[in-house]
C-alpha cells in the first residue's frame, strides 16, 4: 500500500469568524482528521489556518469548514495556498496577529443560548449570574474596542478571569474557549439595584410588580421597564418620559406571547433567532391596555436576550414594557452614572452594572410586510454586518439623511452598516454620530474616506458634517437625492442593473427644490430618470403640516375644488378653529409658505386627520400607522384612481380620491375608508409603474421608502406587479425607511449614478448627487 500524499495548506477564512467559536471548531476538526498545523485570528484577514497531513484529510477539512461551521459563523470567502510540508508535530491555537488592515468581520451581539440559560437556572456555578455567556452567545460589538477580537481589546479586559474561568478559556475543548465575554459571579461584572448588591433582581421584580418604573442597564444601552398590563404604570411612564403616543415594545417569554398576540411561523422564527429583534405582531383584541401602543393594531415584542432579562422574567408574571431609556430624540443612556443622573424624575429605581458599553446599540425592529420581512430599525443583533459589493477602490462614508439614520462605510469590496443612530437634529445625537463613525472606522482600519456621501438637502446637519470631513481629509462630497438613494439600496441588495423604482415616503428634498415622496423612476446603467409621481399639492405651513395633518387634508380638498368657505367650516368643526382655518386656506390660495409636495406619506396623514384617526403627530409616522390600524380588518372600496400621461411621464392623481373619501363614499364605515385610501395609493402607483416597465422593457420593479413597511400597501403592490408578469423587489437587508438611505447613498456615490435633469440633460447624481471638491 502506497504512503498517503502529505500536503501543507495555508487557508484564510474571511467572514464572521472571530468571536463565534471558529478557532476551537477548527482545532477540533483538524484533530479529529489527524491533521497538524495551527489556527489564529488575524486583524487583516479573518482567520488563518495551516493544515498538514494526508491530502484526503486536508480535502475533508475544507469541506467541514463550510458544512459544520459554528452556528454564529458565516463565511464570506476562503483562499487556499499550497505550501511545503514543515513536519508539524501537532495542532495548536496560536495567539492572534494584529498586523494590517482590520478584517471588517466584527461579530454582532447575540442572544443568550439555551446552554447558558440552563446553567443560570440550574445547580451550576453560574446559577443566577446575570452576565453568563459562552462562544455561542453574549455581547460582541457593544464591548469591542479593537480587532482582532480578543479579551484584552474588549470591555471585559476590566475583569481578570478567576482560575476556574481561565481554565475553560484556555481549553480548546471547552464551550468557553476564548469566549471573550465569559465571566462568573467570582470574577465578572457586578449588578446593583439602587446602588447596592443586595438581591438586585428580586428587588427589581418586586418594584415592577408593584407598578413602579425601573431603569435596566442592559447590553447596548438601557431600558425603562414597567408592568405592561398596568394602565397606571403605563400612564406614569408616558407622562414622565414625554412620549404620549409612541408605541412601547414589550419583553416576555414564549409562553406568554400568544396570550396577547397572533404569531405566524415566520414571526416565531424571528422572535427565537439569535438576533432577538423586536417583532411587530398583530394584537389580540382587548388584551393589552391601549396605552401600550395607542391606536395601533400591532405590538412590538421581543424575547429575553440576556441572562439579566431571563432571570428577571423568571420573577415576574406577564409582559414588561421595555422601551429605550432616553428623552425623545436623544441617544440612549449607557453609562452607570449617566443612568442614575438622568433617571431622576423618570424611573423609580435603577438596575445597573459595571460592564462598560463601548458601542451604544439600540434594539432592532422588524415586521412582516407584503409577504417579506422588513427592517424598521437595523441595529442590535444584526450590526455591524457587511455586504459584499464592488464600489471601487476609494473608501466611502455615507452619512444618511437626518431622521432615523444609520451610516455606512465602504472599503475593500465590503459595505458595513452601522447601528441605529437616530435623528440628527440635536447636538447630543450629532455627537453620537461622530463618535460612532470614528469607532467604526477605527475598528475596520479604514483610511480616511475619499468620498463623503450625503443627502441633497442643503440644511441637514449630516450634509454639513460631510462638508466638514471632506475639507479635513481632502475628500469630495457627493450629494445623492433622497429617493434615488432609496432606489439604489434595493437594486444593490438584489443586484439588478435595470429597474423601475417606486419610492413612497414622507419627505425627501427634490431635484427641483420641492418636497418629493411619491416617486417613480427608471434606473438603467447608472442613469436615473424621474418618470412619474403623485399629483403635487401645495402644503400650507410647510413643516407645520407634518405635525398637524389637517393642513394636508385642507390642501387636498382645496385642490379638489371644495369651496373654501365650506372647507373652512369643516376644518373648524374638526377642531382647527375658525381663525386658523381661514389663515391656512389663505396661505394655500396665495401660495405663501405653501411648498409643493408629492408625498405619499402626507397623503396618508391627511386622510388619517380628516377621518379623525390622528390629528396631531407626536412621533414619526404616527398618522399613517394609525390609519393602517384603522384599516386592518376592513376591505377597500373599488374607487377609481386617475393615472394619466403627462408629457413623457406619468401622474397618479389622488386629489379626486381624497375628495371622495372625505365625502364618505356613500357613508362607508371608517375602516373601509381607511383601507380604500391605502388601496388607492397602491393601485395608482402600481398602474403607473407597470406602464413604465412595459414601455422600457424592464422586468424588475423596486419598492422602497417608509410606506413600503405598510403591509396592506406593500401586499397589494406585490399582487398587482406580479400579476403583470414582473417581480417586485423590496429592501430585506437594509431598512426600507431612512435607516437604509446611507446604504443607497454609498452605492450611488461609488458607482457614480446620475439623475437626469427634468429637461433630460445628464446632471450629476444630486441635487440628486452633485460632486464637488472638499
Amino acid at each position: 500500500m502506497r504512503d498517503p500524499v502529505i500536503v501543507r495548506r495555508r487557508i484564510v477564512v474571511r467572514g464572521v469568524v472571530q468571536g463565534v467559536g471558529f478557532r476551537p471548531f477548527v482545532y477540533r476538526t483538524a484533530v479529529d482528521l489527524g491533521l497538524r498545523g495551527s489556527v489564529c485570528n488575524r486583524g487583516d484577514s479573518g482567520v488563518e489556518v495551516f493544515v498538514e497531513g494526508p491530502a484526503l484529510a486536508a480535502d475533508a477539512f475544507l469541506e467541514a469548514l463550510f458544512r459544520d461551521r459554528p452556528p454564529l459563523a458565516s463565511i464570506a470567502g476562503v483562499s487556499v495556498e499550497e505550501r511545503t510540508p514543515e513536519g508539524d508535530l501537532g495542532f495548536a491555537i496560536v495567539p492572534s496577529r494584529g498586523e494590517g488592515r482590520a478584517s471588517g468581520t466584527i461579530p454582532p451581539d447575540t442572544a443568550i443560548c439555551r446552554k447558558c440559560l440552563a446553567e443560570i437556572r440550574g445547580a451550576t456555578r453560574y446559577r443566577g449570574y446575570w452576565a453568563t455567556s459562552c462562544t455561542d452567545c453574549g455581547p460582541r460589538f457593544t464591548i469591542i474596542e479593537g480587532l482582532p477580537y480578543d479579551r484584552p481589546r474588549t470591555a471585559m479586559a476590566d475583569f481578570p478571569l478567576c482560575p476556574t474561568c481561565e481554565g475553560g478559556y484556555l481549553d480548546p475543548l471547552d464551550r468557553r474557549y476564548h469566549a471573550e465575554s465569559t465571566a462568573c459571579p467570582v470574577c465578572g461584572p457586578r449588578l446593583w439595584f439602587d446602588g447596592t448588591e443586595d438581591e438586585p433582581l428580586e428587588r427589581a421584580a418586586a418594584a415592577l410588580s408593584g407598578g413602579e418604573v425601573v431603569a435596566i442597564h442592559g447590553l447596548g444601552g438601557t431600558h425603562l421597564a414597567c408592568d405592561a398590563l398596568s394602565s397606571t404604570a403605563l400612564a406614569r411612564l408616558r407622562r414622565r418620559l414625554g412620549r404620549p403616543g409612541q408605541p412601547f415594545a414589550l419583553m416576555t417569554t414564549e409562553a406568554v406571547v400568544p396570550s396577547f398576540a397572533e404569531v405566524a411561523p415566520e414571526e416565531w422564527a424571528l422572535l427565537r433567532g439569535p438576533e432577538r429583534p423586536i417583532v411587530a405582531l398583530l394584537q389580540r383584541c382587548g388584551v393589552l391596555p391601549d396605552a401600550v401602543a395607542p391606536g395601533l393594531h400591532t405590538v412590538g415584542v421581543m424575547l429575553p436576550y440576556t441572562g439579566l432579562h431571563a432571570l428577571l422574567l423568571d420573577r415576574v408574571h406577564g409582559p414588561l414594557v421595555m422601551t429605550s431609556a432616553n428623552r425623545p430624540g436623544r441617544p440612549m443612556w449607557i453609562d452607570r452614572e449617566e443612568i442614575e443622573r438622568k433617571a431622576v424624575g423618570i424611573a423609580d429605581h435603577c438596575v445597573t452594572h459595571e460592564r462598560r458599553i463601548v458601542a451604544r446599540c439600540d434594539d432592532s425592529v422588524v415586521r412582516r410586510a407584503g409577504g417579506r420581512t422588513v427592517f424598521l430599525r437595523r441595529s442590535r443583533g444584526y450590526t455591524p454586518a457587511q455586504f459584499a459589493i464592488d464600489l471601487g477602490v476609494e473608501p466611502i462614508l455615507a452619512l444618511g439623511p437626518e431622521t432615523g439614520i444609520a451610516f455606512a462605510v465602504y472599503g475593500a469590496g465590503e459595505l458595513t452598516m452601522s447601528q441605529h443612530i437616530g435623528s440628527v437634529d440635536n447636538l447630543e445625537t450629532y455627537a453620537f454620530l461622530k463618535g460612532a463613525v470614528d469607532h467604526m472606522e477605527r475598528l475596520l482600519g479604514l483610511e480616511a474616506p475619499r468620498i463623503l456621501a450625503c443627502d441633497a438637502h442643503p440644511r441637514f446637519l449630516t450634509s454639513s458634517l460631510a462638508e466638514e470631513m471632506a475639507t479635513a481629509s481632502g475628500g469630495r462630497v457627493v450629494r445623492v437625492q433622497h429617493h434615488v438613494a432609496h432606489l439604489a439600496s434595493v437594486m444593490a441588495e438584489h443586484r439588478v442593473e435595470d429597474a423601475v423604482g417606486v419610492v413612497l415616503d414622507g419627505y425627501g428634498y427634490g431635484q427641483d427644490g420641492s418636497a418629493w415622496g411619491g416617486e417613480i423612476f427608471v434606473a438603467s446603467g447608472g442613469i436615473v430618470e424621474r418618470v412619474g409621481s403623485l399629483r403635487a399639492v401645495h402644503l400650507p405651513g410647510g413643516d407645520v403640516a407634518t405635525r398637524f395633518p389637517l393642513r394636508v387634508a385642507a390642501a387636498y380638498l382645496a385642490e379638489a375644488g371644495v369651496p373654501l368657505a365650506r372647507l373652512e367650516a369643516e376644518l373648524s368643526r374638526r377642531g382647527l378653529g375658525a381663525e386658523a382655518s381661514g389663515a391656512l386656506l389663505r396661505q394655500w390660495e396665495r401660495g405663501v409658505n405653501a411648498p409643493r409636495t408629492t408625498s405619499a406619506g402626507r397623503f396618508l396623514d391627511g386622510v388619517a386627520a380628516w377621518l379623525g384617526v390622528c390629528r396631531e403627530r407626536t412621533y414619526e409616522g404616527e398618522p399613517a400607522m394609525r390609519l393602517e390600524a384603522a384599516a386592518a380588518r376592513s376591505k377597500p372600496l373599488p374607487l377609481e384612481v386617475p393615472v394619466r400621461r403627462l408629457g413623457s411621464g406619468w401622474e397618479v392623481d389622488l386629489v379626486p380620491v381624497f375628495r371622495e373619501l372625505a365625502e364618505g363614499v356613500g357613508e362607508a364605515p371608517l375602516g373601509r375608508l381607511a383601507a380604500t385610501a391605502q388601496s388607492a395609493l397602491a393601485r395608482g402607483v402600481a398602474t403607473a409603474a407597470i406602464a413604465v416597465a412595459q414601455e422600457r422593457g424592464i422586468r424588475a420593479v423596486c419598492l422602497s421608502g417608509g410606506v413600503a413597511a405598510n403591509d396592506a400597501i406593500a401586499g397589494e403592490l406585490r399582487t398587482i406587479v406580479e400579476a403583470s408578469g414582473r417581480m417586485l423587489l423590496t429592501n430585506e437587508w437594509a431598512p426600507c425607511g431612512d435607516g437604509g438611505v446611507a446604504f443607497g447613498q454609498a452605492v450611488a456615490a461609488g458607482l457614480r449614478w446620475r439623475l437626469l435633469e427634468a429637461n433630460g440633460s445628464d446632471a450629476a447624481a444630486g441635487e440628486g448627487g452633485r460632486e464637488h471638491g472638499g
